[in-house]
């Protein structure tokens, strides 16, 4: 039986580094990692104990092209409060879809990188 300790890291592909990088580290603010020295392009961040990696990938169908989609494939932040998550996002000029009253069990924000990679916020109920 595997026996596990927990997420380690989530990857996504991103068309444009810089700009990506941009709203990585000064919209959402996450703290860059010291990445080994790949000879692929990427940056990776640290998100609490866990990770984020993203990878250059200028010609890609694995990226989406649509709009914000709850059902689709993203990964999900938990942060300590939605108010102050959604004033930042509202500051920073980032469009999102939010569901302070989720049947999820706890609050949602879900929002569009650069490449349209899905990222959920979650936060306790009145958080």
């Amino acid at each position: 039986m595997i026996q596990y300790v927990g997420l380690h890291h989530v990857s996504l592909a991103v068309r444009d580094l810089e700009k990506a990088k941009v709203f990585y580290s000064e919209v959402l603010k996450f703290r860059e990692l010291r990445r080994p020295p790949f000879t692929s392009k990427g940056v990776w961040y640290a998100v609490g104990d866990q990770q984020l990696h993203l990878l250059e990938h200028p010609i890609s169908d694995t990226l989406r092209e649509r709009g914000i989609d709850t059902t689709d494939g993203h990964f999900s932040i938990w942060v300590k409060s939605y108010r102050e998550t959604k004033e930042w996002l509202d500051r920073m000029g980032v469009e999102y879809t939010a569901n302070p009253d989720s049947v999820a069990g706890f609050a949602q924000i879900f929002v569009l990188d650069p490449d349209r990679n899905i990222i959920e916020f979650g936060a306790a109920y009145g958080s």
